[in-house]
This record gives structure tokens, C-alpha cells and sequence, in this order.
């Protein structure tokens, strides 16, 4: 789940602070890598080298100081969703066993064996281990039998078990306290079911040459490993595992580690593993299959091999996925100045997978689209998504694996820095991308200006039940860090970082770093800062979405920031400064501001994360800039100008129609990244008004200004023979046919049913590009009628590349006939129909739909306790279907409705989509407001400006 946004090191170069930073970033790394590093080497006899003091061999220090012990909670241990520390884990035996055919109750199961050898810190009479969904073989009565490592040391015998479902704990009662300081076994067998729910050990489907094949994969992430053997299943409690899997003749079985013996029996095989290095429950892997694999020329000590089905194989749609994978961990073994962790580096697609993909340490899983390209069907963006997503996984191969959180309340510690690694790697393999610039405009504003945000470090009692845990796995936790490396860095790195700092003479902070970045890293949202170019003041404010929104989470801070601004004058770069107080006093004079042609453009290269208002004078002067020079402001502030006027204008910063008019230069804009911005923010505006009389004037508006690049590209391309040659001009192409179409362009809509029909005739050779073909077939779809749905399903039945696939499942909801919407949702829980994994997408591509959307509201109200169950426990994607069926609410009746279905639905529960119900119900309250105050000034607006 590769997501976020990094600043090049050239262009980090450029910002005192950002170079800081990051140089202190890389040499603390290194010194918690080495750390670690000496750490992985535990001794073989399983003694108790984690020491009493910490189960953990992670590197970490807690901001908050909070113990498991501190945590509220029922009394009992067994009742509270946290591990006690009395014990730790040092190794595992496992043995599993998938069936891949049912047995005669028609179940899929597995059945396995494990051992795990742990270390009691503190004695205790209490043996508590992670264990969901399995049924054990029972020992004179009991769960598991406990031995000694040392059969001279009796141990205690099992009282009583049980096992404690709502907090997913075997739990074993003895009849004496086990020994600080001494290790232990504890043995048991069992028997789980290999189901299709996509968490553990779990199996998928697909059919290939008319044949449906089964493999068993895993998803330990984040507490299923649980689901798959009894597990000390924390990230802290870090141990060694060795792993034999027993499978059927014929088919190959993968884990973390490479093989060391492998028996070929009949009628099944038994692959052993070697030990892996000292690692997280959640990182563990295993794969029984019949897939095929290429591997790379192995001219360094590591092997890499790409593995899929036989088919997707030998059509080469593993090849780019190859190339990359090579030449990243290359670029990431020199830019970490210490080599890849492991022997090798297996990367598998599976047909069915819940997340984009999974860093298990040396066996790395990915959802198809995110690995595999067909140089053929796949788009741009296609190549693009398998680039930067091999490049943020294989990033965790040092960090998150080796030097891993503590506990998940700090999940941005992983997740954030890999989404900031990421584009490094992407950007080493594919220079001429320019893929840094194209994501400096951050994603992450939108749910960070909500009072119901919370901030990258949570207390640790605000995450325990796996809920709570899976909730983490947010925009917040992904993307806040890379969107503001320069005041972000590994909070459990902050002891080194200081050290370096103070050793490093060019490093000049008003702070220290752990001052600067506490206060970016312990308190949620941002801020807008305010230039007052007429005075010269400079000023900060939490900036949220909604004013009126009451922010009931308290900071340390007062909601103060230690903000870096770059700015420029004129054109010409100015000394950087600091914000270190709610009020800045003369930092931009006013005798160097007040003429008429001089500007001012705070935030230079988006190198901060905030937003930024001017006064209403040197608004006027950029908006005058835009329409006589527009390239006289840089690229990427384009952008970030569009971005900030229209989200200040939400907010009644600043007036919409002020916002608006930041939109009128666009007939001459030719590069994507402004486009990109300004397409997303007027996304809002159809959102809001595709239902009511201002809709249509927006549409002839953005059809108005969207004309010219239409007819730009069209020229280019040879009436759409050719393609754009840049990265950039391929995507904003996309952006000139979609929203041509979109706003109903006569041409737009010809080319596309022309393209279409052509296809249907002759379903073997389509003459749409990969590029375009999302436009396409969306607007072939929505402008046809059953014929043309019926030949998209058919496609999509009958697709071999999983981007094709996904296009055609997407553009499927684009139809406006009711009726067919309607059984699409039916489809969308039918496995047989809609893949599992896919099922909350295609409900929320329906959603997308301004037909479709009261549909799907409907269907989920109708289906949520099966939707929920089936769906959405464990799911990273869940929240996704609250925050998209709900987008558009912007009515009484419907915060009404919103609010009777969160209280209707109270027993059965929201899961990881409790939080997103939350801030749908804030957006809808603020979505109210803002129609009610703007909606007469927009309509009179587009009315003047559409003629």
C-alpha cells in the first residue's frame, strides 16, 4: 500500500532544515541498523537473550512512557486485548499442513503443529498466548502441554484452559509459577479452516486454461498470525521461527527463508525451511502453489525471483517487476550504506490479496496489479503503481522489519517512512518520471484538517482491541511523514539524532530536533499560515475543514507549530526563516511588499507542511501573475495555490469566488501537476452540486477552460495516433479526454463510443490505448446501454491481466441505468462474481456514480451485518466504503440518515471504519454549512463565467 510523498535530495538540498534532517535521519538509521543488527544474532540455544528487562529487540523508545500495566481495562488479564510481561518469545517450531481440495463437509482446512520455546520474565502462575479460529488437540484435558527447556527444573502442570474468544487468547491456568529467568516449551496441534476471508493462512482461487486451481498463502498483518498457530502475536515480541510445510506432489512451497530440505513424497512434499532472523509474528509468510517464477542474474549474493501464475509468467508480466526490483535494492543498499538484510528476495502475486501488498521479511505478497505489467494492456499509471509499490515493501526490508515499532500506535514509524523512502528508490529507477514533483501536493490535508483526526504518535491505550489496530492503517499514519520529511524524522531515533546533530557543524535549528519535530509528531493537523504583506506579520492557526468543528483532543502545544518557511519575491529566493510562535512581527517588511508588481509566494517547492493564506492584495497580484505569467510561478506552486484557495475557501478563510478565479488562467496551463490539483479540488464542486441547478453551468465552465487541452492533445497526438512522449503529458492526456467527457464534449463522447464500438466488434484486437482506456470505457458505458455493459462483463470475466480486469470492474459502474447498478451491488458480495478483495472498491466505484450513489447507500444499509462479517473485520480498505458512499452528503435528511444508521448498527458494530463513520458524519455537518453559505455565489459565478 505504497502511498505518499517525498522531496528529492536535490530539491531537499535547497532548504536548510529538509538537508538537516535528513542527514540526521540516515546516520541515526544507521546506528539503530547496526544496533538491531548485533541484536539478530540470538544465541542458538534458545536462552534468554532479550533480557528481563524488555521482550522487545526492537529499537524504540515510547514518547508517552506508558506501560501495558497503565493500560485501563478489566481486571483480569486474559480480559485485556494487551500481552502481560511476564513472557517472551525466543523460537518457534512450526509445522502446517493446507488441504487444497475440501474435505468431505466441503471445508478447506489446515492442520499443524508448533512448539514455541519462550523466556519468563516475571514469575507467574499464567501462560496467556494469541490463538483465533482454531480447534486444538486436546493433551489429558488441555489446549497445550508444557515442558522445560532444562528437564531438571520441573514445571507446573496445567490446572485449567480455555480459550478467551473476544481477546483471542488461549489461556492456561497452572498449578504453580513459572520462574523468572528460565525457558520454557509449549507444545500444541490443531486444525484451522484454509477459508477464502483473506487473513492468516487463508486460500485463493483462480481458473487457468479452464482448470480452477486453489493455493494457500498467508496475511499475518496486522493480528492474524493468530489465525494461522498460537503466537506471542505483539510486534515486540520478536522471536526466530523455523517452518516446514507439508503440500501436495506436484505443487512448490515458499517462506521467509530459503529451503534446506525437501522431500518429494507421494502423495504429498515436505519443504523445511532455514531459521529466519529474529522478527515480528506479522512479518511471517508461507505459500503452497503451482506457480512459475523468473529470477533475476543473480550477480550479487541475493537471490530475487518474481513469482505468479504460469500464464501472467510467460507473458512477461513479471519482467518490469524483475528490472526494478534489481536496481532498487541496489540503490537502497548503497543509500543505507549497508547490505540487503537477507539471502534472498521472493515477490509473489496472488489472485486474491485484501492490502496492495505485504513486507514479510524475504517473501514479499502483493495484489496482482501492484506487481505484475503487461507491457501490452497495461497503462502509465499501471507501470507507475508496480514501481512505487515494489520500491515502499522493499524499503521495509531495513526498516519496519529489522527495526521494528514497538507497538501499533506508532505504525507511522513503518508506514511513513517507507511511503518517504519509496520515491527515492522510484526516482533511482526511473529518473525521467519526475515523480517527486508530481507528488508534492499533499493527499494527506483533507483528512488531517478534520477535528477528528488524531495525531501520527497515539497513546498507546487509544489502540488495543484489532479494530483499533487496523484503524491505524490510515492516510495519517501513510502519508503525513514523506509530505513533511523536513520536520518529521523516527521518534525512536531522536536519542542518535541529537548526538549526530550536535556533532555536525553546518546544522543550525532554533530547536533541537526532538523539540521541533514533538510538535508535528504528538499533535494532529497543521497549520494555515497567514501573510500579511501590508504589515508584514506573519501568522499561524490549527486550519481545519470546518470552522465550526469543536476539536475535543487536547495538545501539548496549544496547537503551535515550529514552521520553516521558504518564500520568494518577485521571482527571487529570500532567506528561509522559522515560525516559532503563534505571531511572527516584521518578518516580511511592508516597504519591500506594498508596490503593486511585487508578490510574495510563501512555501516555496511545497517544502512545508502547511497551508498558506496571503492578504487579500497579494492574492490579487498572484492572481493577476497567473493570467499575464503563470510560469513565473514555480510548477509545483501552481498547484499548491489552487489547493490552498480552494480548501481555504471551504474552510471561510477566504471567499469562494477568490477560489474560483484561481481556475481561470487554465486555458493556458499545459502541465499536469496544476491540472491535477485543480481536477481534484473541483471534484468537490461535482460533488456537491451534480445534484442541483448549479451543475450545469459548472459543467459548460470546466468544459470551457478543459477545451484548449483537449485540442492541444488531440494536435499533438495526430488526432490521438500517437502518444505524448513525457511521463507527464502521457497522464495529463488522461486528464484532457476525461474531463472532456466528463463535461460532455460532443467530440469526447463521439471518440469514445467510436473506440468502443470498434473493440466490440471485434473483441480480439482493441484499438484503445492502455493509457486511455479507463476514460474510454466509463464513458462508452455511461453513454451506451445493456449491450455495451454486457460485452464490459464479459471482458472482465474473461481477462487474464489483473490491470484490464480492474479497469473493466471500475468502468462497469459507470452505467446510469438504474437496474443494472442495482444487480452490480448483488454481484459485488458474490464471490463467484466479485473477487473478495475487490468487493468494498466496486460498492464504492457504484457510489462514484451520481446515479448510483443513493443505490449503494441503500445496499449497504440493507446488508450490513453480512457486509461487516464477511467483509470488513479485518480489512485495511473497509473504511474506504463509509468515507466513499458518503462523499457526496450534503443534505439535513442526509446527516439524518447517517446518524439513524450509526445508531441502528450499534450491536453489530463499525470496526475499522469506525473512525471514518465519525468524520463522514463531520464532513456531512460541514459540507451543510458550506452549501448553505456558498451555493448562490458559485452559481452566480460559473453563470458569468460559462457565457
Amino acid at each position: 500500500m505504497a502511498k505518499g510523498f517525498y522531496l528529492s535530495r536535490n530539491l531537499a538540498m535547497a532548504g536548510l532544515l529538509l538537508a538537516a534532517i535528513a542527514l540526521v535521519t540516515i546516520i541515526a538509521l544507521s546506528v539503530v541498523y547496526d544496533k538491531e543488527r548485533s541484536r539478530n544474532r540470538a544465541p542458538s540455544n534458545g536462552a534468554p537473550s532479550v533480557g528481563a528487562s524488555s521482550p522487545s529487540s526492537s529499537s524504540s523508545i515510547d514518547p508517552y512512557s506508558s506501560s501495558t500495566s497503565a493500560s485501563p481495562g478489566p481486571q483480569k488479564p486474559w480480559q485485556r486485548y494487551r500481552l502481560p510481561d511476564t513472557l517472551a518469545p525466543v523460537h518457534y517450531d512450526i509445522t502446517l499442513w493446507p488441504r487444497l481440495e475440501p474435505d468431505q463437509q466441503g471445508l478447506y482446512i489446515f492442520t499443524g503443529n508448533s512448539t514455541v520455546r519462550f523466556v519468563c520474565l516475571k514469575d507467574t502462575d499464567l501462560i496467556i498466548i494469541h490463538a483465533n479460529k482454531l480447534n486444538f488437540t486436546l493433551f489429558q484435558g488441555h489446549e497445550a502441554r508444557l515442558k522445560a527447556l532444562d528437564p531438571a527444573h520441573p514445571v507446573p502442570q496445567v490446572q485449567s484452559s480455555w480459550l478467551q474468544e473476544e481477546t483471542e487468547y488461549l489461556v492456561l491456568q497452572l498449578d504453580g509459577a513459572l520462574k523468572a529467568g528460565r525457558v520454557y516449551l509449549l507444545e500444541t496441534q490443531f486444525k484451522g479452516e484454509l477459508a477464502d476471508d483473506l487473513e492468516g493462512f487463508y486460500r485463493s482461487q483462480y481458473t487457468e486454461d479452464g482448470v480452477q486451481k486453489v493455493l494457500a498463502t498467508s496475511q499475518m498483518q496486522a493480528t492474524f498470525a493468530r489465525k494461522a498457530f498460537p503466537c506471542f502475536d505483539e510486534p515486540a515480541m520478536k522471536a526466530t521461527f523455523s517452518v516446514v510445510l507439508i503440500h501436495p506432489q506436484g505443487t512448490g512451497a515458499l517462506s521467509n527463508k530459503s529451503s534446506r530440505v525437501e522431500f518429494d513424497g507421494i502423495p504429498v512434499s515436505r519443504t523445511t525451511f532455514e531459521p529466519t532472523k529474529r522478527m515480528s509474528t506479522y512479518l511471517l509468510a508461507f505459500i503452497v502453489s503451482g506457480f512459475s517464477f523468473i529470477e533475476g542474474d543473480q550477480e550479487t549474493d541475493v537471490q530475487v525471483r518474481i513469482w505468479a501464475r504460469h500464464q501472467a509468467i510467460t507473458e512477461g508480466q513479471g519482467d518490469y517487476a524483475l528490472n526494478v526490483t534489481e536496481a532498487i535494492l541496489n540503490f537502497y543498499e548503497h543509500y543505507y550504506n549497508t547490505s540487503y538484510p537477507l539471502s534472498k528476495s521472493d515477490q509473489v502475486a496472488l489472485p486474491d490479496f485484501n492490502a496492495g501488498a505485504m513486507e514479510n521479511w524475504g517473501l514479499i505478497t502483493y495484489r496482482e496489479t501492484a506487481l505484475l505489467y503487461d507491457p501490452v494492456a497495461s497503462s502509465t499509471g499501471n507501470k507507475e503503481r508496480v514501481l512505487t509499490v515494489i520500491a515502499h515493501e522493499l524499503a521495509h526490508m531495513w526498516f519496519g522489519n529489522l527495526v521494528t515499532l514497538r507497538w501499533w500506535n506508532d505504525l507511522w514509524l513503518n508506514e511513513g517512512f517507507a511511503s518517504y523512502v519509496e520515491y527515492l528508490g522510484a526516482d533511482h529507477a526511473e529518473p525521467t518520471w519526475d515523480i517527486v514533483r508530481r507528488n508534492a501536493v499533499e493527499t494527506v490535508f483533507a483528512v488531517d484538517a478534520l477535528a477528528s483526526s488524531h495525531p501520527l504518535s497515539r497513546r498507546e491505550e487509544e489502540v488495543n482491541r484489532p479494530s483499533e489496530i487496523t484503524e491505524m492503517f490510515n492516510t495519517i499514519s501513510y502519508s503525513k511523514v514523506p509530505s513533511h520529511t523536513h520536520t518529521h524524522t523516527h521518534t525512536h531515533t531522536h536519542t542518535h539524532a541529537r548526538t549526530h546533530a550536535h556533532d555536525t557543524p553546518s546544522i543550525s535549528l532554533p530547536h533541537s530536533v526532538q523539540d521541533i519535530m514533538n510538535r508535528w509528531v504528538l499533535q494532529m493537523g497543521f497549520p494555515v499560515v497567514t501573510v500579511d504583506t501590508r504589515t508584514g506579520q506573519v501568522s499561524q492557526q490549527h486550519f481545519l475543514n470546518d470552522p465550526q468543528a469543536v476539536v475535543e483532543r487536547g495538545s501539548p502545544f496549544n496547537y503551535t507549530w515550529f514552521v520553516p518557511i521558504k518564500w520568494i519575491k518577485s521571482g527571487v529566493e529570500q532567506e528561509q526563516f522559522w515560525l516559532l510562535k503563534k505571531t511572527g512581527i516584521d518578518v516580511m517588511r511592508p516597504p519591500h511588499t506594498r508596490s503593486n508588481n511585487i508578490w510574495v509566494l510563501a512555501n516555496t517547492n511545497v517544502s512545508g507542511y502547511f497551508r498558506v493564506n496571503y492578504d487579500l492584495e497579494n492574492w490579487e497580484r498572484l492572481l493577476h501573475l497567473l493570467h499575464t505569467d503563470h510560469q513565473a510561478i514555480p510548477t509545483v506552486n501552481r498547484a499548491q495555490l489552487l489547493d490552498d484557495a480552494f480548501n481555504l475557501a471551504r474552510a471561510k478563510v477566504i471567499n469562494t469566488t477568490l477560489a474560483l478565479r484561481t481556475t481561470s488562467y487554465l486555458s493556458k496551463e499545459r502541465d499536469y501537476i496544476p491540472w491535477a490539483s485543480a481536477l481534484s479540488n473541483l471534484n468537490y464542486y461535482f460533488l456537491m452540486f451534480d445534484r442541483t441547478e448549479v451543475y450545469g453551468p459548472l459543467q459548460g465552465y470546466i468544459r470551457k477552460q478543459t477545451l484548449p487541452l483537449f485540442e492541444y492533445y488531440r494536435t499533438i497526438t495526430a488526432n490521438w495516433a500517437r502518444v505524448p512522449p513525457g511521463h507527464n503529458d502521457q497522464y495529463n492526456q488522461i486528464n484532457a479526454l476525461n474531463m472532456a467527457c466528463n463535461t460532455g464534449l460532443k467530440d469526447c463522447k463521439e471518440l469514445a463510443l467510436r473506440w468502443f464500438s470498434e473493440w466490440m466488434a471485434d473483441p480480439e484486437r482493441n484499438p484503445i490505448h492502455p493509457n486511455l482506456k479507463s476514460t474510454v470505457y466509463c464513458s462508452a458505458i455511461a453513454f451506451g446501454g445493456t449491450e455495451e455493459w454486457d460485452f464490459a462483463w464479459r471482458m472482465f470475466q474473461n481477462a487474464t491481466v489483473a490491470t484490464e480486469s480492474a479497469r473493466l470492474r471500475s468502468a462497469l459502474a459507470c452505467t446510469k441505468a438504474p437496474w443494472l447498478l442495482n444487480r452490480y451491488l448483488q454481484y459485488s458480495i458474490d464471490p463467484t462474481k466479485i473477487r473478495k478483495q475487490d468487493s468494498v472498491s466496486t460498492i464504492v466505484a457504484v457510489a462514484r456514480n451520481v446515479v448510483g450513489m443513493p443505490l449503494a447507500w441503500n445496499f449497504v444499509r440493507e446488508n450490513w451485518s453480512y457486509i461487516f462479517n464477511n467483509y470488513g473485520r479485518g480489512s485495511f480498505s473497509f473504511s474506504g466504503l463509509i468515507t466513499g458512499i458518503t462523499q457526496r452528503f450534503s443534505t439535513e435528511f442526509e446527516l439524518k440518515e447517517l446518524e439513524r444508521f450509526k445508531e441502528q448498527n450499534l450491536q453489530v458494530g463499525f470496526g475499522s471504519a469506525s473512525l471514518a463513520l465519525e468524520q463522514a458524519i463531520e464532513n456531512t455537518r460541514a459540507n451543510i454549512r458550506w452549501l448553505a453559505e456558498s451555493r448562490s455565489q458559485v452559481l452566480d459565478w460559473l453563470s458569468g463565467e460559462a457565457k
